[in-house]
């Protein structure tokens, strides 16, 4: 049988980009409702972005524009780094919350920096 190729589905980092995205959905629920449309929103935006950006590179085809796909989602995830810490300092985050939300966007951080080097 032949093995079929994952796609961008196939890479770790977009793995896990996405499940950091369903975290920050699953976590922002508990938010205040007067911040749906403030802090919510942006955070869920950026965490979007980051994986969407990885696959959108990758479909791209191109190694420069697949670089620069990466490095937006560089900056979405610092985007996120300053809104987990907002959420934490305004009390919407535990302590516990927050450190297993930014373990996730660290490592997410890490691998994409990997992924941009080798490719530079």
């Amino acid at each position: 049988m032949e093995k079929k190729d994952k796609g961008f589905k196939g890479l770790i980092v977009w793995q896990k980009a996405y499940a950091l995205a369903l975290d920050i959905y699953r976590a922002t629920k508990a938010f205040p409702k007067d911040e749906m449309y403030g802090l919510v929103s942006q955070i869920r935006r950026a965490a979007v972005s980051i994986p969407a950006n990885i696959s959108e590179g990758y479909e791209r085809n191109h190694r420069k524009e697949y670089v620069q796909f990466l490095f937006v989602s560089k900056g979405s995830l610092g985007e996120v780094e300053t809104h987990l810490l907002l959420a934490k300092d305004l009390g919407y985050l535990s302590e516990k919350e927050y450190s297993a939300i930014e373990n996730k966007r660290s490592e997410t951080a890490r691998l994409l920096n990997g992924l941009i080097k080798s490719l530079a």
